[in-house]
């Protein structure tokens, strides 16, 4: 335990009965945890919010809706030098060090939700930080991908990919229920309106604890370094990681690399930022985010490119990738299933506040969003249903992808999307122009439902193809890129909800994003299900 590996040869199937399996199992079950807390840490912007909005805060809705959309470009961009972790600092190196690395995010949000006058600009930069947990996922999966033969990679990768996305469920659940006891001292706050938990309502008058949403995570990410630590193992073979220094070597890589991709997203987000004082350009350019994401990702993979000596010489190795046409293909198409799974992830339970916690009614002409219904349901009661069927189903994705074939599993659930994304589309409108929305909630929730489970199911069929279409070597730099593009989804559909909701029109979100699941349904088909496809159904 804790021991670096040679001579790993778990192809060999005698050795991964001997000695492999109990290794690489050990390695998954501490990797899921570590793994679940990055996406907690990630996310739980999008329950925050909405406690804000609870305690008036006295931020605007669409100021609120910048911090998930922060977390969610930044979470992205750091998954592109995370990508690239294991080869180079090692997997029990990375996965110790970056989960310690989610503590400070995690504080610095619990002191802040304190003080009432905390301002905007300072929880935008805890929002940043919250984005090493989504980078988080790109070596996770990366390292996971070299402990386990390719005739079982659709269930190790859903395993690992889908209990630690359980991580947004679990802090969907957990941060409302932590709120409501003095867990960790500190004053409370007095609810100004209507919260909620998994288990009913809490009316406005209540006291609640918001700082425990961040300081809750300390309790499971002390004990996780620790025991990653112990129980994890670097890979010391040509093909994973043959040149790793020891562990503060290469927690300086990481940190190095994480600069580049934290830069990165600092400048994309100032090229965003609106202009302000009569259009003079005082904070930013106002560029938008189509234009903007590209650059930031082109920059992130320069940045990390003109790194100097053996770290710059390993990342040209791994960049072999780019000039494989299936990594284009399946960033696409795994931005369709994961980058929906986490983009709507981050913003359902605002969501859900926004367009069914208020009545929208017509006052001289001109509809307004300002009165709060009484009849609505609570955001947090409702909103950890997604996720939590989104995670539970990947596992089952990649073994039926593992049965008939990743390519056609991906084509069904690619239709369903399509008709769900234009049904949501449907009862958002007419909730959004109504005085009573709570009519039009269940069957929104039902189909929001039915989209989540559509694409856990995705994102454990697309694993599956990226784990067969390439080489043992190119696999897990792979997986990290393509995780890396789709993260942005947690950036992207935030940041669409809230510039919709902020025009009148959220339903124009859904369906732009059906006519992009579309898109996918027909590179799927050309890639691997057509006659003479590049590779027949993998």
């Amino acid at each position: 335990m804790g021991q670096d590996i040679r001579n790993w040869n778990i192809e060999d199937e005698s050795y991964w009965a001997s000695t492999g399996k109990a290794i690489a199992t050990r390695n998954l079950w501490i990797s899921i945890p570590s793994l679940l807390c990055g996406f907690a840490v990630w996310l739980y912007w999008g329950i925050i919010t909405v406690q804000m909005v609870n305690l008036d805060f006295g931020f605007a809705k669409s100021e609120l809706f910048t911090l998930g959309a922060i977390a969610g470009l930044t979470g992205a961009t750091l998954r592109i030098p995370s990508t690239f972790f294991i080869r180079i600092a090692g997997g029990r190196n990375t996965i110790v060090f970056t989960t310690a690395l989610l503590m400070i995010p995690a504080a610095g949000a619990g002191f802040a939700l304190q003080d009432p006058d905390t301002p905007l600009w300072y929880f935008q930069m805890l929002a940043f930080l919250s984005g090493i947990g989504g980078g988080n996922f790109s070596s996770s999966m990366s390292n996971i991908s070299f402990f386990y033969p390719k005739k079982i990679q659709g269930f190790a990768l859903g395993m690992n990919a889908g209990l630690g996305n359980f991580g947004v469920t679990t802090m969907q659940i957990l941060v409302p229920l932590a709120m409501t006891m003095g867990l960790f001292g500190g004053e409370s706050r007095t609810l100004v309106n209507t919260s909620g938990t998994l288990i009913g309502k809490i009316p406005a008058g209540t006291e609640t604890y918001i700082q425990n949403a961040g300081l809750i995570w300390l309790v499971f990410l002390v004990p996780l370094a620790i025991i990653g630590w112990m129980g994890m193992n670097n890979i010391r073979d040509e093909h994973v990681s043959p040149n790793i220094p020891n562990f503060f070597g290469s927690a300086g890589i990481i940190i190095g690399m994480l600069l580049i991709g934290l830069a990165t997203s600092a400048f994309g987000v100032w090229l965003m930022l609106p202009t302000v004082e009569g259009g003079m350009t005082t904070s930013g350019f106002g560029i938008s985010k189509w234009i903007v994401l590209p650059i930031v990702i082109a920059l992130t993979v320069l940045g990390l490119k003109l790194i100097p000596g053996a770290v710059g010489q390993n990342l040209s190795r791994q960049y072999k990738i780019f000039g494989n046409k299936h990594t284009w293909a399946m960033t696409v198409i795994y931005t369709m299933t994961f980058g929906s799974f986490i983009g709507y992830s981050a913003a359902l339970a605002l969501t859900i506040k926004v367009v069914f916690g208020f009545s929208h009614v017509e006052v001289d002409g001109v509809m307004t969003h300002d009165m709060v219904n009484p009849n609505g349901p609570s955001a947090l009661m409702f909103a950890w249903m997604g996720p939590f069927i989104g995670a539970l189903i990947r596992p089952l994705g990649g073994m039926w992808a593992d049965r008939a074939g990743g390519a056609k599993v991906t084509q069904i659930i690619s239709v369903v999307m399509v008709i769900c994304a234009l049904g949501v589309a449907y009862f958002i409108q007419q909730a959004y122009q109504s005085a009573t929305p709570e009519q039009y909630f269940y069957p929104f929730l039902i189909l929001f439902l039915i989209l989540f489970a559509a694409t856990g199911i995705g994102n454990g069929s697309t694993f599956r193809t990226i784990a067969v279409v390439f080489n043992k070597e190119q696999a897990g730099p792979a997986l990290g890129w393509t995780a890396a593009v789709a993260a942005y989804g947690a950036f992207i559909i935030p940041k669409v909800f809230g510039e919709q909701l902020g025009a009148g029109n959220p339903e124009y979100a859904l369906y732009g994003f059906a006519i992009f699941y579309a898109v996918c349904i027909v590179i799927n088909w050309w890639f691997y299900l057509r006659p003479n496809a590049y590779v027949k159904n993998p």
